[in-house]
């Protein structure tokens, strides 16, 4: 979720509600990186791309209860980071009874909050505690379903991390919403180097829909990861794809969080903000 300021980002635009996928290259330090995805247009009023037939259940995430501490052990859901790291403008809090953490008729409610000594703090939950104990999964299918929060300045996500590898971590950010611009939203990978010997990588993947739906209604955020590609897809339809990294060595944990900033005002975000979560699945290959 922490965005870095690189010189080899690359960027594929995507039109709602069509899509398009590019081939591109761009500069990375000394040498060319190459990002190749196969170029197609297609209509979101045809039949969804994603087809789960060959895949099971493995995670169901229903929220009719919480089971959540603050970093474990035992419980389905951690409320830091496993690393114990935050990001943005917000301090993610231990669960108390009310905040962050609510549930109501099946549906999560993140809440971000201006407390009266000027600090924001707000709710973050991890699959996966310090230990490395709970759910993980290396190649699946991984989708959310949510109502993001409005106005400037929220920053919720849904992402994937293997971060127990001694030479990168490897982020996949199904979703990554920025409030101030409620027309788009991102979906990115990027690997983190632990060593001199592996180059920052940076793929940012915004696409583009109407106005204010993804604050007015449930949407559906996924994305399949595979030993060839990744593909991203948003109510069924592929929006993008891009080859899987030799860095992705290792399972992946899900988070979801709110979160505020990412570079961008605060000042005129919504207090309380909310971000509501319908479920948060994953699902693996048979066989």
């Amino acid at each position: 979720m922490q965005r870095p300021t690189l010189s080899s980002r690359k960027r594929l635009w995507a039109e709602w509600p069509r899509f398009a996928r590019l081939v591109a290259a761009a500069e990375a330090g000394a040498g060319a990186v190459t990002l190749m995805v196969a170029g197609a247009l297609a209509s979101a009023g045809g039949a969804p791309d994603l087809d789960l037939s060959g895949y099971e259940l493995v995670f169901d995430e229903n929220f009719d209860t919480l089971d959540v501490s603050a970093r474990g052990p035992g419980t389905r859901w951690i409320a830091h980071t496993p690393w114990n790291g935050d990001f943005g403008d917000a301090l993610f809090v231990d669960p108390t009874p009310g905040f962050p953490f609510t549930i109501e008729d099946g549906i999560l409610r993140i809440e971000a909050r201006k407390s009266e000594d000027g600090a924001w703090r707000a709710g973050l939950l991890s699959s996966t505690d310090p230990s490395g104990q709970g759910f993980q999964l290396p190649y699946g299918y991984f989708e959310m379903r949510a109502k993001l929060p409005p106005g400037p300045g929220v920053w919720p996500g849904f992402w994937l991390i293997y971060n127990r590898s001694p030479e990168s971590s490897i982020e996949i950010d199904v979703v990554e919403y920025y409030g101030h611009a409620p027309d788009s939203y991102h979906s990115v990978l990027r690997i983190w180097p632990k060593k001199d010997t592996v180059e920052a990588q940076d793929h940012d993947f915004v696409h583009t829909v109407p106005w204010g739906t993804l604050v007015d209604e449930y949407h559906d955020y996924g994305v399949s990861v595979e030993p060839e590609e990744i593909i991203m897809y948003h109510e069924g339809y592929e929006m993008a794809r891009t080859p899987t990294p030799v860095e992705h060595m290792g399972p992946l944990s899900i988070l979801l969080n709110l979160a505020l900033g990412s570079g961008f005002p605060i000042e005129h975000a919504k207090n309380p903000s909310h971000m509501y979560v319908d479920y948060v699945r994953a699902y693996r290959r048979k066989g």
